[in-house]
């Protein structure tokens, strides 16, 4: 078996049976393309089905010398999950990987940002400009709703459900979830629609997505990166910054606020409660308000 036709099944294994994201599958398979150039590029000649354990060690020697420890955990990992799909279409009896152990890493805690820095990179979007009130509405739906990136690039017009107070999200896996949205982020998105979008022209694929660039068409994510990195640089702040920290400070603050961590899993479309726990280290002055108030014995 070749490489290429073993990486082209496995593709297709995460799409149809797991369900997996192109951005996903991406991930996965760029893994396995590391260790495929690693081969070509010291002329070691060895199909998926027999490689051994030994050379995929040296391997990880290799690339240790050259990425952190998060990063060569991360490519060991892609890498078991390749071979654990060899093993199970009995393209191979054992995982070469299985006894290879990934280094240890701390537990890496998601930034935040505060009230106030949120309020103020908001009033720093210039709204004398047709593209202010859409980045306004923008940064209101990722902290509002705390969306991925590629939820809030892929919202449709015909998933709001203002009137019921839902947002429909297509998360990870094309799996959808109703996602609460407050009347102050209804009402900056209507603002947008009503006032910009309304009147701007717009490329036919994208008559329904909701945040549309200068020409008519989607958000890349790129884009949403530009211009929370620029507000960041206007308003002075010291951190690095993400679309991704609103998801964490809406997550954060809701906690913090005393909201249900299960509520918080399900409106975040994580698939385990222990992702959703990490939330729990960011802050936990507020656990001593939760046994004040519901412990029995108070």
């Amino acid at each position: 078996m070749k490489w290429k036709n073993a990486l082209k099944d496995y593709e297709l294994y995460l799409k149809i049976e797991r369900g997996l994201s192109q951005n996903s599958i991406n991930n996965y398979s760029f893994d396995v393309k590391k260790l495929i150039h690693y081969l070509d590029s010291n002329n070691i000649t060895v199909s998926p089905t027999v490689i051994s354990k030994e050379t995929i060690q040296q391997f990880i020697y290799t690339i240790a010398k050259t990425v952190n420890a998060r990063s060569q955990s991360r490519i060991i990992s892609g890498l078991k999950g390749f071979f654990n799909y060899l093993v199970f279409e009995d393209y191979r009896e054992t995982n070469p990987l299985d006894t290879i152990d990934s280094p240890k890493i701390g537990r890496k805690l998601p930034d935040t940002l505060s009230e106030t820095e949120i309020n103020e990179l908001i009033a720093a979007i210039d709204l004398s400009k047709p593209q202010g009130e859409r980045n306004r509405a923008i940064l209101e739906v990722l902290y509002g709703c705390g969306l991925r990136v590629s939820e809030l690039t892929n919202l449709k017009i015909s998933d709001l459900f203002f009137d019921e107070g839902f947002i429909k999200v297509t998360g990870k896996g094309d799996k959808q979830r109703f996602v609460p949205i407050i009347p102050a982020t209804q009402k900056f998105i209507n603002i947008y629609r009503n006032d910009i979008r309304n009147h701007q022209p717009v490329v036919k694929e994208y008559n329904d997505t909701l945040f549309l660039n200068r020409r008519g068409k989607q958000l890349t994510r790129a884009m949403i990166f530009t211009i929370i990195k620029d507000l960041a640089i206007k308003i002075n702040l010291k951190k690095s910054i993400s679309p991704h920290t609103f998801r964490h400070s809406f997550a954060t603050h809701l906690l913090e606020n005393g909201a249900d961590l299960r509520a918080i899993q399900l409106m975040l479309g994580h698939e385990s409660i222990t992702t959703t726990e990490i939330y729990m280290h960011v802050d936990n002055s507020h656990l001593k308000d939760v046994m004040q108030s519901f412990h029995p014995r108070k």
